[in-house]
């Protein structure tokens, strides 16, 4: 038998999790296989490049997907958890499939990038996609399943557990420089609507005010919230702001942002540019693969003579 095909290893997920369990991606490997009478080269078949087993991949697959469609939760690193929702969708296996495509599709174009690029034009007017666009979509659509991955483990943390998040960010991003305890969180009793703080010199004359708002990706916050915002920096004496959402601004809270006057600068950063900021900054992440793509060098062989 084939190995199956990460959408077909959806629901066999749900089962085994069905009893509320916790499990690892590992404890899926053995009752999944067992589902569908994989052999033990079937189980270990690698990739032709070598990087990685073909079974394990589509399972991890499997469960990212269920994640994004909100179908299961993550209460900790490589740990998952079914939700009342799928627990619910177990009841009528037949629209499963339906209902993860439904919802991941729905996922991609909650996105707020309006520019399509060259090859998604290339992948909808085109069939045949050279080798190189191939690659690149792929990477994209690879990229974006992990910022889905992101919001939502974000989202399954605590507020407290968010602020830190957001703290350690833009230390990773390089503000706070070598200075020591350069980032911190402010305690709940005694904020004054500022969320964490990080110091740009060693005396703490300059600081940028933190507001980290851990909210559902479908909540948008608007203009109200931004000038209260701008309020608690004017209290706190500090001219530079950052706003950060795991959801999305509306038009009239960018707006107000842009045309602020006088020396207050506010940067909003909302779920999306959050989630990619996280992923190329590397925090909380590990490269999972490197392809190495490389071209011949003209100079090199336009230096030989030719026959």
């Amino acid at each position: 038998m084939a190995i199956p095909k990460y959408n077909e290893i959806q629901l066999p997920v749900l089962k085994i999790l069905s009893d509320g369990k916790i499990l690892k991606l590992k404890d899926f490997i053995e009752p999944v296989a067992k589902e569908f009478s994989l052999t033990n080269d079937e189980i270990n078949e690698m990739y032709p490049s070598g990087n990685g087993h073909i079974f394990y991949d589509r399972i991890s697959w499997a469960l990212s997907y269920l994640n994004i469609a909100g179908l299961l939760e993550k209460p900790g690193r490589g740990l998952f958890k079914i939700n009342s929702k799928g627990i619910e969708l177990l009841q009528n296996p037949e629209k499963l499939s339906s209902y993860v495509e439904k919802s991941v599709q729905k996922s991609y174009k909650q996105k707020k990038e309006l520019e399509i690029s060259p090859i998604e034009i290339a992948e909808n007017k085109v069939e045949n996609l050279t080798p190189q666009e191939k690659l690149y979509n792929s990477f994209n659509k690879i990229r974006d399943t992990v910022y889905d991955e992101i919001l939502n483990t974000i989202l399954s943390k605590s507020p407290t557990s968010f602020e830190k998040l957001v703290v350690l960010l833009l230390q990773k991003m390089g503000y706070g420089g070598e200075i020591k305890d350069s980032g911190l969180v402010t305690k709940k009793s005694n904020d004054g609507g500022i969320d964490g703080i990080i110091k740009e010199d060693i005396l703490g004359f300059g600081r940028i005010n933190i507001q980290a708002k851990r909210y559902k990706r479908e909540l948008v916050i608007g203009r109200e919230e931004i000038q209260k915002f701008v309020g608690a920096l004017m209290v706190a004496q500090s001219n530079k702001g950052v706003f950060i959402t795991t959801s999305y601004f509306s038009k009239g809270a960018i707006e107000y942002v842009q045309n602020l006057y006088g020396n207050t600068t506010v940067v909003l950063i909302d779920g999306i540019k959050l989630a990619e900021y996280i992923y190329n900054f590397g925090l909380g992440m590990q490269v999972e693969q490197l392809i190495e793509i490389k071209k011949m060098d003209s100079d090199f062989w336009d230096s030989m003579s030719d026959e």
